[in-house]
């Protein structure tokens, strides 16, 4: 017992107060018996982690299978009627234990670590979906989401469907030569720009709607230096709406790094919903479409 009671207050210590007592009896519950497990035994109220994964379910018609989703899962309207467990990279186990789940779905990257290790040693099945900023990824997504609530034949359907309107709205932009060099830029800290690299969503967005990233040699976000914006050259800058601190455009095209690019010259830059742009779920075809118009307009064919 006095381990288990240290375990607890070592994870307090790591997670802060939010975590309360509770991790005591969270430690304390059976091993996960069903580590591995890539279908739901019990599918009857599944704690939803990701926006995309949120989404997927509707797209599905499996909502009724949910009983909680987290903060990034504000589509479909009818999914913000859901208790809401927290932002899905500061997960705390006792809200998401506190809607007594059946099965917790969530997508990769939700944390933090120690929180989803503790989740992950209770008795509640814990079903991690990949992440993949690709075509494939998702419909990889569809298929895994599918498989855990015992609806393969539907996750099918629905892959099939979504391969055909990415497929697609690839091809929109094929025969365009003159390719628009783009900045993502997450937020500005300091006056210093926090810009996206590869293997980032904002990445394969910009490649999927045949746009170039304008930044080379790192991966991740990363705040980057004037003189690393003003060689990156970007054509325009794109940036989430909806999500983090606000950031107007008098405060973006009056940084000076940003004013020395075409972009600034230019005072180009495109926002559109974070969840929609970014989510790489069932709605990113339609994604790909409307930034591929922002940038090409009638370059773009139907």
């Amino acid at each position: 017992m006095v381990s288990f009671l240290k375990l607890a207050h070592v994870l307090r210590l790591a997670l802060g107060p939010a975590i309360g007592l509770s991790l005591a009896f969270v430690a304390l519950q059976p091993g996960n018996a069903t580590e591995g497990a890539t279908v739901f035994a019990d599918p009857s109220k599944i704690a939803a982690i990701g926006g995309s994964i949120t989404e997927i379910v509707y797209a599905l018609g499996e909502e009724k299978h949910l009983v909680a989703r987290d903060s990034t899962s504000r589509y479909p309207k009818a999914a913000l009627e859901l208790p809401d467990v927290g932002y899905m990279r500061q997960l705390s186990p006792e809200g998401v234990l506190s809607v007594n789940p059946t099965g917790i779905l969530a997508l990769h990257g939700s944390g933090p670590k120690e929180a989803v290790d503790v989740l992950m040693k209770t008795s509640i099945p814990f079903i991690e979906v990949p992440e993949h900023y690709s075509h494939e990824g998702i419909l990889e997504k569809v298929r895994i989401v599918g498989k855990a609530l015992g609806v393969d034949a539907k996750a099918e359907v629905l892959a099939r469907e979504l391969d055909s309107k990415l497929t697609a709205a690839e091809q929109q932009t094929v025969s365009i030569k003159q390719r628009k060099r783009i900045l993502f830029v997450l937020s500005i800290q300091g006056g210093k720009i926090l810009a996206a690299g590869s293997e980032t969503a904002a990445d394969g967005m910009v490649e999927l709607a045949g746009g170039v990233n304008a930044v080379e040699g790192f991966s991740g976000y990363k705040q980057m230096s004037d003189e690393a914006i003003i060689t990156a050259r970007p054509d325009v800058i794109l940036m989430m709406s909806n999500a983090g601190p606000p950031v107007s455009d008098d405060e973006l095209f009056s940084n000076p790094s940003i004013a020395s690019t075409p972009a600034g010259a230019a005072r180009k830059l495109i926002r559109i919903d974070g969840g929609y742009l970014l989510g790489f779920g069932p709605r990113t075809a339609d994604a790909i479409h409307d930034l591929a118009v922002s940038l090409y307009g009638g370059q773009v064919t139907d």
